[in-house]
């Protein structure tokens, strides 16, 4: 290099140069080779903050199992109370047996048991079965009241009264009785 001789310059204008020089290489290896490091620590970083967030949440929730476990069987306990009043299935033979128990409680004849199809709702399907029975005025109420105290829903509608005049029975009632049947969501349970 012609022109350039450090040996004619001062000591100092060597060290700036070889500053400058130094500079410029660690630049060069900023720039080119140390960049991609540079940027994998720092989504390593940002995938280490992410995973310490998850881990905080995961004790958090930890803390509040046993809490979770309690109410998870509070509202467990709740469905399965609802489910007897409102039933997922039609359960015939349970409604039959509840109405041959309360037959043998009382002293009244089943005329008539006819179960009709099911009226679509919002959420349940409604349930309505012909019956008709003959007994006593008081042997009719007391088998209405037994009745009301199931723990399924089942209401009375289109009653009829009408009086015997021979037999061991003096009246007759024919009346619509309409139980419901929840219907579960698509998807649930799944």
């Amino acid at each position: 290099m012609a022109g350039f001789d450090l040996e004619t310059r001062p000591w100092w204008f060597a060290a700036i140069v070889g500053v400058i020089i130094a500079g410029g290489l660690v630049w060069a290896s900023e720039s080119y080779w140390l960049k991609g490091v540079r940027e994998d620590i720092t989504a390593r970083t940002a995938e280490l903050e992410d995973l310490n967030k998850k881990i905080r949440e995961g004790k958090a929730a930890e803390a509040r199992l046993a809490q979770f476990r309690e109410e998870f069987e509070r509202l467990d306990a709740e469905l399965q109370r609802l489910l007897r009043i409102l039933p997922t299935a039609k359960q015939t033979d349970e409604i039959i047996k509840k109405l041959k128990s309360l037959m043998e409680r009382g002293s009244f004849r089943f005329v008539a048991f006819q179960p009709q199809p099911f009226e679509r709702k919002e959420f349940y399907y409604a349930w309505p079965i012909n019956v008709r029975l003959e007994g006593s005025y008081h042997e009719l109420a007391m088998f209405f009241d037994r009745l009301s105290r199931f723990s399924r829903i089942i209401n009375i509608e289109t009653m009829q009264l009408a009086g015997l005049r021979s037999g061991p029975y003096t009246m007759s009632a024919t009346f619509t009785m309409k139980t419901f049947i929840y219907e579960e969501p698509k998807g649930a349970g799944q």
